[in-house]
């Protein structure tokens, strides 16, 4: 028998994996599963983007390129960073990986030491924690309430610093909460980090899907100490609808930069050429296709909650997202009840119910570190959403 090796056993399994199993032999029975743990956009890669993919495969494209990135896409990857938020990057600090969480692996790896403890707010996107314990850190977690918009503050991080912390993880807009932080509560929290010099592994994979008159401010635009510290994560999964094309980058201090472009030489090298060519239409590319989406979204978002008010006489309740296309929905009220004889302890509890009375699939919110709610997402048509807000109405009216 082959034993696994202590760092792999510290990374623990997925809690959904259960649930999406479940929800798969149900949808293969022929049953309707309204699905609102989908993490990824519903619309079909902008066409431009898949004819610059084929275009390369018809030019003989498909040999190795350097293993950070295609020259030309690290070029148009620092004029975006430039144009759009300010950022000054020479093309050497860009790293291409194999999707934004190859590039957060990639930060982590080369930034923290065994015992280094990495800040977390929660709830956090569910690889964050993983990733930490895989390179030998230590999660610490901060809680974003619900009452302070699932956002913490300044005097959070300041008061959770302590010798051993190396990095705070920055995640907005935030995967699940929706949550989009302001330039002024950036600032304050970059203040904080400059004056401890924490690194800051600053996630923006849903920079562009914003709503609400919400903009994103990078918290790398905030002084050159704090750029000097930042490390930011991009790429084109969500905006561009490209999740399965597999393409991240990251930006960064050069030393930082030039020792990650070495680890990835040894680990995937460079990510396949095609999709590298695809990425570099849809950063230098027709723009509408993407402005689309984000406007659908907006509607959908619009058309969730109007739905969620009517709810809230449910013991059902929301905050308002800005951001991404998630609304964390606050169910704790229906905790120490019963739906069927069965009694409700948690968020898998209620998930587990969902989908087994009423054929609705979401994310448990411990699976994010917040067990009070679960996760639903608006990446699917209006019409299957308002019918699975509709099943979960009916849940919740029933649970006594």
């Amino acid at each position: 028998m082959i034993e696994v090796s202590n760092r792999i056993s510290r990374i623990a399994p997925s809690m959904t994996l259960a649930i999406s199993a479940k929800a798969n032999e149900l949808k293969a029975s022929g049953v309707k599963v309204i699905n609102f743990g989908v993490g990824e956009p519903d619309f079909n890669t902008p066409e431009h983007i898949c004819k610059a993919a084929k275009d390369a495969l018809d030019k003989g494209y498909t040999k190795y390129v350097a293993a950070a990135g295609l020259p030309a896409l690290k070029k148009a990857v620092a004029k975006k960073l430039k144009t759009e938020n300010g950022l000054d990057y020479d093309p050497s600090q860009i790293i291409i990986s194999n999707g934004a969480k190859h590039s957060i692996f990639n930060a982590v790896f080369a930034t923290i030491n065994p015992g280094d403890e990495v800040l977390i707010p929660k709830p956090y996107w569910l690889t964050y924690p993983e990733v930490v314990k895989s390179c030998g850190g230590v999660p610490e977690y901060i809680y974003a309430t619900p009452r302070h918009g699932y956002k913490i503050t300044a005097a959070q991080v300041e008061a959770a610093i302590r010798p051993q912390t190396k990095m705070l993880i920055f995640n907005s807009p935030c995967n699940p909460t929706g949550a989009v932080y302001s330039e002024e509560e950036i600032r304050a929290i970059a203040e904080v980090c400059v004056r401890h010099n924490i690194v800051v592994l600053a996630d923006e994979i849903y920079e562009k899907l914003i709503y609400g008159g919400e903009t994103h401010f990078s918290i790398a635009q905030c002084s050159p100490e704090m750029k000097d510290l930042t490390i930011v994560i991009n790429g084109v999964s969500k905006s561009y609808a490209m999740t399965g094309w597999r393409l991240g980058y990251l930006a960064c201090p050069a030393n930082v930069a030039k020792a990650i472009a070495s680890f990835q030489s040894h680990s995937t090298s460079n990510v396949n050429t095609m999709t590298q060519y695809a990425a570099l239409a849809a950063i230098e590319g027709d723009d509408k296709p993407m402005k689309d989406m984000i406007e659908a979204f907006g509607r959908r978002r619009k058309a969730m909650l109007e739905k969620l008010d009517q709810m809230k006489s449910l013991n059902l309740d929301y905050v308002t997202p800005d951001g991404a296309f998630y609304v964390m929905l606050l169910c704790d009220k229906l905790y120490g009840k019963s739906y069927n004889g069965k009694k409700i302890h948690g968020s898998m509890d209620v998930a587990d119910m969902l989908l087994d009375y009423k054929q609705v699939a979401l994310t448990p919110g411990v699976c994010f570190g917040d067990d009070d709610a679960v996760r639903l997402s608006y990446a699917l048509s209006t019409k299957d959403m308002l019918e699975g807000l509709d099943r979960i109405a009916q849940f919740a009216a029933e649970v006594k």
